[in-house]
């Protein structure tokens, strides 16, 4: 134990801790993290401004090094790094951080990119003309005063705020346990509804919102909705959710579109915000993008998006919006100090606030100005005293030994003289009869003396008018309003950030044509879909034209026709499920392979897709009937499959290499046909197969050979026909009539001879006399034939030339041609979509 030490004094940890933490807590609630009420800083902020007004560092004088400014500031009020306070400098400077800024730098102080400041060695600052406001009357006796750090200087403990600062360039701050994050706003708007509360101090949060509808942030944007800004307002918590803006140009040529990226979200790094958009298309995540830049410079924001030729841009931009932080949330937090403790305001309690403070930094102020006024009036008083008997002031002064004795001479006379026509005396009091002994020689010139009466009778009137303020309470608030307007006039402008009303969102089939596309899908997974009307129709046997070119290995394994607005149902080997809008296909050239199946879905290694159905709407009293390689058919539910999940669901219960190969939609009374390789055909009634679950297995729909399998089912419609094609692009068409109805689980009959010539059986399907369908090559070759250029002929036959595919080639697919009407692309005669024959109208 060191000498004459203090003994140790014993203190309970658990006590000490709590005291401690809670001392340590209270000091960054209050003297760090949350700005004053009063006037929206934080110590650290007020010092700066404090700090470069005491160092004459204003808007119309020279800029100061940076460094010289923060290390005033460290050395007076702030014992703090000099990193900290430089970054605090740096924001109050930034555009793009701060609504109205409060400093005015020049050099590098960083981007929207993130890029760092330079080093305060090499910037220079000086006071904003707006930050001026804040410190107005600063001199005026109108705020306390406090000793610094360490009691060598006096700092103000709140600045006099001409305006709602915290609410116009709002704060952010996490403390101990609480954390503030109020947004910037729109001066005019805030000075609109102060000058409004003050003028109803009765007035709701609603007739505020008049006035401030929601936050406006540097970088513009747009708000949607208003509801999350009323939240906040009302309680002091809230969330707003704020969206890029973004346009779509066309090239000279009108055949390639760019998206356009001149507004960001308030606190997005634009750099970042590029990389991640890169990133999103190296992964395939973000489709349609040919190239990606950034073109900004001085004169604004501008990412440009090049965008492929037959990507839509409507597409693309909710992509992002979903993807990317160009829709992001602001949550506001509006708590602040008040007195000395934390509170959660909403908006009237912060404007409410800011009137309490101005009306004190007023009254304070006036009575300030009121006894200066006074003093000045007296000297004056006894300088026109003088004046009018100058003759016996001089000689009273020359008489006198010294400048004491003449002080005490002048004291004791009582003066006569006349006062806007009244007559009056009195004595000189001792700090008039020394104003007189300082009083110089020319003052006695008649235009002096013009000037000192008339700055006497100026006085007066001020005084008068002063006593007015501190007397009435509406003068007071007068002037307060009109001090707010004055701000407004010099600093006003107008709104960033647009706010987009709340409405029913458009969804992406309103900003979608509705079109008829042929999708394709390859062997090795990939898909497009291109306009029906790429192919024109030619007589059977032709040549057909190119509508896919597979890679080398590849072909083309399934075809189908669907309305950009229907949805597809995709089912895998695996008996799973998923779900895609047909425009969500990329469109791609006659040429091209298309994009693979595995950006659009999460197949697991070894899934693909065989089978799909194109779906208009769910609704209810409908079936989905699906049929498997194996001869299983199954009848469940459409409403089954209405809850789309992005990881797809469990369609149907799989034997060991059975796979899906027809899905249909029916009302539960059709009869189906089923198809196989091996040319067999069964017609059977849907009753007897019973609805089941979703996860269910099914029932036996034909009974197969050795070696056969399924290859089509069909629905069957009255007056149609059959089509059959083989491999080899023969193909016959026969009457319904002659496939007779058999129970489910047979054998069934003959279609087709498959033939070495003919081939295997690719599909069959029901047609009309004015159909068409399309035939599609596992080479990518594809042909458009019309029904009525095929004859009908019988059932057990060979068939005829189809198309003339080249040696070496398969036919891989065919599909039903059904196009909407030109005069009306969204209903038949009968007020539904037009559909195929077989097919059920699922608006009906």
């Amino acid at each position: 134990m060191l000498i004459n030490s203090p003994p140790p004094v014993p203190v309970n940890l658990d006590e000490e801790m709590r005291r401690s933490y809670l001392d340590y807590a209270m000091s960054v609630i209050v003297g760090r993290a949350l700005p004053d009420i009063r006037d929206g800083l934080k110590p650290v902020h007020r010092r700066i401004l404090f700090a470069m007004k005491e160092m004459g560092n204003d808007y119309n004088k020279p800029y100061k090094k940076s460094a010289r400014i923060v290390g005033d500031v460290i050395g007076k009020y702030h014992p703090h790094g000099d990193s900290a306070v430089y970054d605090a400098m740096v924001r109050l400077a930034q555009p793009f951080a701060m609504r109205y800024t409060m400093v005015e730098g020049q050099g590098n102080f960083g981007s929207v990119d993130g890029d760092s400041p330079a080093a305060m060695r090499y910037t220079e600052v000086r006071l904003d003309k707006l930050a001026h406001t804040l410190l107005e009357d600063l001199d005026k006796e109108t705020v306390d005063f406090g000793d610094n750090y360490d009691g060598s200087l006096q700092e103000p403990k709140v600045l006099p705020a001409a305006f709602p600062h915290l609410l116009v360039n709002g704060s952010e701050g996490i403390a101990v346990g609480m954390a503030t994050k109020i947004p910037p706003h729109n001066l005019t708007e805030v000075l609109g509804a102060t000058i409004a509360l003050i003028d109803d101090p009765e007035i709701d949060i609603a007739g505020l919102m008049k006035y401030v509808p929601a936050p406006d942030f540097p970088t513009g944007a747009f708000i949607y909705g208003r509801s999350g800004a009323k939240q906040a307002y009302e309680t002091g918590r809230g969330s707003i959710t704020m969206r890029a803006k973004i346009d779509i140009e066309t090239d000279k040529k009108g055949t390639r579109q760019s998206i356009i990226i001149s507004e960001i979200p308030y606190q997005l790094n634009k750099a970042r915000l590029i990389e991640h958009m890169a990133e999103l298309v190296k992964e395939k995540k973000l489709l349609g993008i040919s190239e990606l830049r950034d073109e900004s410079d001085r004169d604004g924001m501008r990412i440009v998006l090049d965008l492929k030729r037959d990507a839509v841009g409507e597409i693309i931009i909710n992509q992002l919006f979903k993807m990317t932080p160009l829709q992001s949330n602001f949550g506001i937090i509006m708590l602040a100090v008040d007195h000395g403790r934390p509170r959660l305001v909403n908006l009237k309690e912060a404007l409410q606030a800011f009137i309490d403070h101005r009306r004190e930094v007023i009254t304070r102020r006036t009575i300030y100005e009121l006894r200066k006024a006074e003093e000045r009036a007296h000297l004056l008083e006894g300088l026109a005293v003088a004046l009018q008997n100058i003759d016996e002031v001089i000689a009273i002064i020359k008489a006198a030994p010294s400048p004491a004795e003449a002080r005490i001479n002048l004291m004791e006379v009582e003066w006569r003289f006349n006062w806007e026509g009244e007559a009056r005396t009195q004595k000189f009091t001792q700090p008039q009869a020394q104003a007189i002994l300082e009083m110089r020689l020319h003052r006695l010139t008649g235009m002096e003396q013009e000037k000192l009466v008339n700055e006497y009778r100026e006085l007066l009137n001020l005084i008068n008018r002063l006593k007015e303020i501190l007397a009435s309470e509406s003068e007071l608030m007068g002037v307060i309003r009109a001090e707010l307007v004055k701000v407004n006039e010099d600093f006003g402008d107008k709104r960033r950030t647009q706010i987009v009303d709340e409405t029913a969102e458009l969804t992406l089939e309103d900003l979608i044509a509705e079109e008829d596309m042929v999708v394709t899908m390859s062997l090795s997974g990939y898909i497009k879909r291109q306009p029906v009307t790429h192919y024109r129709s030619q007589r059977r046997g032709g040549k057909g034209r190119t509508a896919v070119n597979p890679k080398e290995g590849d072909v083309v394994e399934r075809l189908f026709i669907a309305s950009t607005h229907d949805t597809v149902m995709f089912f895998t080997n695996r008996g799973r499920v998923f779900w895609s809008k047909v425009y969500e296909i990329p469109q791609s050239g006659p040429t091209a392979r298309g994009t693979a199946l595995v950006n659009l879905h999460p197949l697991q290694e070894g899934e693909r897709i065989t089978a799909t159905m194109p779906v208009r709407h769910f609704v209810e009293d409908r079936y989905v009937l699906m049929a498997t390689r194996s001869g299983i058919v199954k009848k469940t539910d459409l409403m089954a499959y209405s809850n789309v999940r992005n990881g797809g669901v469990q369609a149907i219960k799989l034997g060991e290499g059975d796979s899906v190969i027809g899905v249909a939609i029916t009302d539960g009374a059709r009869e189906v046909l089923l198809t196989t390789s091996q040319g067999l055909s069964i017609r059977f009634p849907e009753e007897q197969a019973r609805p089941m679950g979703r996860v269910s297995q099914g029932v036996r729909g034909i009974k197969l050979e050795k070696g056969d399998e399924v290859r089509s089912m069909d629905i069957l419609a009255a007056d149609c026909s059959i089509l059959t094609v083989t491999t080899q692009g023969f193909g016959k068409r026969s009457k319904a009539d002659d496939y007779r109805q058999q129970n489910r689980g047979g054998k069934g009959l003959i279609t087709i001879k498959t033939t070495k010539r003919n081939g295997y059986v690719v599909g069959c399907l029901q047609v009309l006399a004015d159909d068409e369908v399309m035939i599609i090559t596992a080479g990518g070759t594809m042909i458009r034939i019309r029904m009525k250029d095929l004859r009908v002929i019988g059932r057990n036959t060979q068939g005829v030339t189809l198309f003339n595919i080249d040696e070496g080639d398969d036919v891989v697919a065919v599909v039903r041609v059904v196009e909407r009407p030109e005069d009306d692309d969204d209903e038949g005669d009968d007020g539904v979509p037009p559909v195929a024959p077989g097919e059920l109208p699922l608006d009906a």
